[in-house]
């Protein structure tokens, strides 16, 4: 199918964008990476009246190292994450990652802001930034706000962000020097979407503690599996007594089956997922 007729705008910077937001009554979509909206737009899922691309906007493609933060701009790509030394010094678990996001094509034009913004239960990228205790800096022609990325997510393809806003940036502290990490994902085929998958972050000073343990592709949005958390908690990566109560405990999250896999099928492969990403904290 063709795309329908749309009125394409290709502002130079982030206030002109935000601008032609705020001074327009048609139904604008923004356009980051496309990797998702072009085939939407194809097959007519999306059928805006204008199209913002923000592609020429360099302010919002850059990393920048803080003392204690790396801001990420919105328009980065993943293949601009995955070649940033930045990234992979003080980010491992968005790094280690990377390679499983879709295909190295798809990651030259995917950018982190796109992800987030659309907010697909079964991407890696909404999970990592959860467990990575993200703040996702959104603006507007009359404000700019903070949401952490725990409530940024809000349900299936919705977040909160509100008419007129665009993603900034995202803001992701540096992990302490007792941090570890764990991601693992279960798909049909490498680059696929996930039928589960977990990404967890936690300092480990001997015993596990200040966990963050983030399911991806098993409900309408990722999930923070706080019992899970506790569970664990104070114990050890290889504490089966501890590992079974955060896999029994996975039976009061508000799971979701898909047209692949129903809802005790999840629950079993974010278990697996779980005990497998348990098993390569570094």
């Amino acid at each position: 199918m063709k795309a329908p007729d749309f009125n394409y705008q290709r502002p130079a910077s982030l206030s002109a964008a935000l601008q032609l937001l705020h001074d327009n009554d048609q139904d604008a979509q923004l356009l980051a990476g496309g990797q998702s909206l072009m085939p939407m737009l194809h097959l007519r899922i999306a059928q805006p009246d204008m199209l913002i691309d923000l592609n020429r906007i360099d302010e919002l493609a850059t990393i920048d190292a803080g003392d204690a933060h790396i801001e990420i701009g919105s328009m980065v790509r993943y293949a601009q994450l995955e070649a940033s030394e930045q990234i992979k010094t003080c980010l491992p678990l968005i790094c280690s990652a990377l390679p499983h996001i879709a295909h190295s094509a798809i990651r030259n034009r995917g950018t982190i802001g796109g992800s987030a913004a659309l907010a697909d239960p079964a991407a890696e990228m909404p999970a990592l930034l959860i467990a990575s205790n993200a703040s996702i800096n959104l603006v507007s022609t009359k404000a700019s706000r903070v949401v952490s990325a725990d409530d940024f997510f809000t349900g299936l393809y919705e977040t909160a962000l509100q008419p007129g806003e665009i993603i900034k940036s995202i803001s992701i502290p540096k992990p302490g020097n007792n941090s570890v990490f764990g991601f693992y994902e279960i798909t049909r085929r490498h680059g696929d979407y996930a039928m589960a998958g977990v990404a967890i972050s936690a300092q480990q000073q001997s015993p596990l503690h200040k966990m963050r343990v983030v399911f991806f592709g098993v409900a309408e949005k990722p999930l923070r599996a706080h019992n899970c958390e506790q569970a664990l908690e104070n114990g050890t990566a290889n504490d089966s007594g501890a590992i079974d109560l955060a896999i029994k405990s996975l039976e009061q999250l508000p799971l979701m089956g898909d047209q692949h896999t129903g809802v005790d099928s999840k629950r079993h492969l974010a278990g697996v997922a779980l005990k497998r990403a348990l098993q390569e904290l570094h």
